[in-house]
């Protein structure tokens, strides 16, 4: 038959007598979170006959012998009909441990038991080692007749499916050889709640927030997809190394148990009240002490939490209690009761934020002087006495201050020549990087440098800027033109666009050609002394220029004369003595590969400078 309880009423049965019920009593031995029956007080359920266990069930007022009885104990008269044969024995019931499991033994040659966590209920629970993935696994083991073997099958595949990072997740669910055996994580480094409140020391607000928060928002999303715990007590929920909160047990010890629940979301909900309510106080929420805590005391019914201990967070007392709904009458009036875990997840979203606490630094051992700077003598020196070392001088004291508005007066001034020399240090710098990267002369004609354009060696760009009039592409050795359409965009002062050439299979033109380039037209005749080039991507770059009287545009490289060449991706060309010219040609030599799958030369700004 089905055992009916919640995970409040496993807490709440603490209070009864030892031979009306002994589940509170060893609950915290149990990872499943239910209490183990000692072997004496319950021999029926270990029976290997099903009649007899059913015998064990009967209420007290039958009359019939049991079987220590001397009437049953006497032999059978000689005229007495022949007894029946005994009726064939049925398969193992509920109840029934399965007897071959022990250290070392192996589940599907896969799964090594290592140590047995309990054993009760007709079923075990093992620390265990999956062999194949070489990690620590858990594994339940009962029975295949036994009463809830299809349950936990069931369970155990529907919990499997969630997937919620929060919940201890189930990685087998397998029925072989008359076995059923559910396998789960095994997380070494995770502490169970009931170990962190231990001696009834209560957690920090921001802890016991974080609990309620991560445990209600987990259980929210298995109710969705109609999954509940109903046994969420304090050894089912585990804090990980890093501070997460996980639950284990989805449905699987629920169905061990035959655990059931008229209302399983407000059972739930009720049970991560009672957990948020011995977070904040170290006692269990019920009369009678459970899972290593204190209960509260009798005939007083449920108080709030602040009310049990100082210094509890009012917030987090009152979502204890609205929690706590179903569980007491002084609950049950609160106006603002949450019935389900979504109701208690969203209770959490309205409190004010509560700050973790301020972490604490151990404070250094204090400085301890060595022998030596205590005045003795060190090994291997003189024996003897302390040694004779002049008195350390002490310092003049420090002068004083000037007084009253002669000494702030003195402060300000001093406090505003620094700030000047640091802005004066600062744009020094600034200009000397900018004019190191030959950028100081781009925007105006203020930064230009006495000279004039120097040769490739000069670290300054001096000079004006020379405008461009026109532009062409030039291709002498195809077909004459090389993407006409995007040759003002390499000289429009605009970064994002840029001329292009037509698509290569290789870097130097596919083999077909030596080059391609732009002629820039300046007009009429005018001094060269640098040109700065910015392309995409790495690229050969040489800079040619006609002689000064040259009439017309060359269509040949024979019409030019090469006065610098470079490679990279922002360059700067420079004759070795200025040049005066109205025609300028930039000729790639080699170009990058491109996103397309082939090699195209990109050109993105051109500037000229006297």
């Amino acid at each position: 038959m089905a055992e009916r309880s919640t995970a409040a009423v496993d807490g709440s049965a603490a209070d009864r007598s030892d031979a009306a019920d002994t589940t509170g009593a060893a609950d915290t031995e149990d990872p499943t979170g239910a209490a183990e029956t000692p072997a004496a007080e319950a021999p029926a359920a270990a029976a290997p006959d099903s009649g007899a266990a059913d015998a064990a069930e009967t209420d007290s007022s039958d009359a019939r012998p049991a079987a220590g009885d001397t009437a049953a104990a006497e032999p059978p008269a000689a005229n007495a009909p022949a007894a029946e044969p005994p009726a064939p024995a049925e398969p193992p019931r509920a109840g029934v441990p399965v007897a071959d499991m022990h250290s070392g033994h192996k589940l599907a040659d896969r799964y090594r038991l290592e140590e047995c966590v309990t054993r009760l209920d007709g079923f075990s629970s093992w620390r265990a080692v999956d062999e194949k993935l070489r990690r620590a696994v858990g594994v339940h083991v009962l029975a295949a007749g036994h009463d809830h073997a299809e349950a936990v099958l069931d369970a155990a595949r529907a919990a499997a499916l969630i997937g919620d990072p929060r919940f201890v997740q189930v990685l087998d669910a397998v029925e072989e050889d008359n076995v059923v055996y559910v396998v789960h994580e095994w997380l070494p480094d995770a502490t169970e709640l009931s170990t962190l409140l231990a001696g009834g020391a209560p957690m920090e607000p921001h802890e016991a927030y974080e609990l309620v928060t991560q445990v209600s928002q987990a259980l929210a999303a298995a109710h969705r997809k109609d999954l509940a715990h109903l046994r969420l007590t304090p050894s089912a929920v585990l804090r990980t190394g890093s501070g997460q909160w996980r639950i284990r047990g989805l449905s699987v010890h629920a169905a061990l148990h035959g655990t059931e629940a008229d209302d399983p979301q407000r059972t739930d909900t009720e049970a991560v009240g009672a957990l948020l309510y011995a977070a904040l106080t170290g006692r269990w929420p019920y009369e009678g002490d459970a899972y290593g805590l204190a209960g509260l005391p009798k005939h007083v019914g449920l108080i709030a939490p602040e009310k049990v201990r100082a210094g509890v967070h009012r917030g987090l007392s009152e979502l204890a209690m609205r929690a706590l709904a179903a569980g007491s009458p002084a609950a049950a009036a609160h106006p603002r009761p949450c019935t389900t875990p979504a109701e208690l997840s969203a209770a959490c979203a309205e409190l004010p934020r509560i700050r973790p606490p301020e972490q604490q630094y151990p404070r250094s051992a204090p400085y301890q002087q060595t022998t030596y700077q205590q005045g003795y003598a060190q090994s291997g020196g003189r024996p003897g006495g302390p040694a004779t070392r002049p008195a350390a001088a002490v310092p003049p004291p420090a002068p004083p201050t000037l007084p009253g508005r002669t000494g702030k007066a003195v402060k300000w001034c001093v406090s505003v020549l620094l700030i000047v020399a640091l802005a004066l240090g600062s744009w020094q710098l600034a200009d000397a990087l900018i004019n190191h990267d030959g950028s100081s002369g781009d925007t105006g004609n203020s930064a230009a440098q006495p000279g004039g354009g120097g040769g490739s060696g000069s670290g300054r760009e001096g000079g004006k800027p020379v405008e461009i009039e026109s532009a062409r592409d030039f291709d002498p050795y195809g077909t004459g033109s090389e993407s006409p359409s995007s040759v003002p965009a390499a000289f429009d002062s605009d970064p994002s666009s840029y001329w292009e050439t037509k698509w290569y299979t290789s870097a130097v033109f596919g083999n077909l050609k030596e080059g391609v380039g732009l002629v820039l037209d300046l007009g009429e005749p005018k001094r060269v002394g640098s040109v700065k080039v910015s392309l995409i991507g790495d690229s050969k770059l040489t800079a040619m220029a006609t002689p000064q009287d040259t009439a017309s545009m060359p269509t040949d490289l024979a019409g030019f004369e090469e006065f610098d060449a470079a490679d990279g991706t922002n360059l700067t060309l420079k004759p070795t003595k200025p040049v005066v010219t109205q025609y300028v040609l930039l000729w790639l030599t080699e170009i990058p590969p491109s996103n397309e799958g082939n090699f195209r030369g990109k050109i993105s700004d051109i500037q000229i400078r006297s």
